[in-house]
């Protein structure tokens, strides 16, 4: 759909920047009838995303996108957002009515108190899902969750702007938004970590392709967790296997003794730790098979 001023509650959005997340998420609002007026975008990739997500939008600095928006779409890294909000409330940049929409999931509304104060309308909409800055993105907000935060007020207008390119709103209050970022995290970006691990460890053994290799067990493991929890949980150490677990860091300790794999022992026995604990929990091992597997990792409870 081509933007379109006919439609009731379009709205001038310009973006502060043209990353990934911004790019992505000002194309799919152009795409439903909003006006993107500008996007910060300095760095020559951030140029070639404006040009090739939004084109005809212009690079425009942030004074600029301020005084031609009713929207501005924060999409910054986490760390760079405070001092961003706080910088433009100092130039007077905030108005009053201007909504003032970030997607960090780090943060609720708290760090745009700067331009709530200035009359501006603080919003934060996390999209709970990767992105890689080009068009295929798109079909990825269908459905996807957003963690929303806002005053009950306001909530309505974050709810809307989600639902209407696709995605779920979810409402998150502030003080919940940092173990709801830790939880993405670890659910999402640490699981990147583990499954390279395990590619790194088969790439010694010469299989060619290790993600192809993976992959069916991986999906599967994945699909078992989100649909059942633990319940669908195997391998040695809910087994109460010990022995299979002591050859297991046999091996990975010599592997990490001659190569540059030393952080995937410390990885296994914590996850290994954690797993077995968790199975403890559930009656799925005794005390005994708890302690053997825990023993073999070198962490028996005291």
């Amino acid at each position: 759909m081509s933007q379109s001023a006919t439609r009731p509650g379009r709205l001038k959005i310009g973006v502060i920047s043209a990353g990934k997340v911004g790019a992505t998420i000002a194309a799919a609002l152009r795409a439903v009838g909003h006006t993107i007026t500008g996007a910060y975008a300095h760095s020559e990739a951030s140029i070639d995303r404006l040009e090739t997500m939004l084109p005809g939008v212009p690079a425009m600095e942030v004074e600029e996108i301020a005084a031609a928006s009713e929207m501005i779409l924060l999409a910054v890294p986490d760390d760079e957002l405070g001092p961003l909000v706080a910088g433009m409330a100092k130039l007077d940049l905030w108005k009053r009515g201007h909504l003032a929409v970030h997607v960090a999931g780090r943060y609720g509304t708290g760090v745009l108190d700067p331009a709530a104060e200035a009359g501006a309308i603080p919003l934060a909409a996390h999209p709970a899902m990767t992105f890689t800055g080009t068009s295929l993105d798109l079909k990825r907000l269908i459905d996807c969750p957003f963690g929303i935060t806002a005053s009950p007020m306001f909530l309505p207008i974050g709810q809307a702007l989600v639902e209407e390119i696709g995605g779920r709103a979810v409402p998150i209050e502030e003080e919940d938004r940092g173990l709801y970022h830790a939880a993405i995290c670890h659910g999402a970006n640490h699981a990147v970590t583990l499954v390279n691990q395990a590619m790194r460890m088969l790439e010694t053994l010469g299989i060619e392709d290790p993600g192809a290799y993976l992959a069916p067990l991986v999906h599967a493991s994945i699909d078992g967790a989100l649909r059942s929890g633990e319940k669908l949980l195997t391998g040695p150490v809910v087994r109460g296997d010990a022995g299979t677990v002591a050859e297991h860091l046999q091996a990975i300790d010599a592997l990490a003794a001659t190569t540059d794999a030393t952080d995937i022992p410390p990885v296994y026995r914590a996850l290994a730790e954690a797993t077995a604990d968790r199975a403890h929990t559930r009656r799925v091992l005794t005390d005994a098979q708890r302690d053997a597997v825990t023993g073999a990792l070198g962490t028996k409870k005291k």
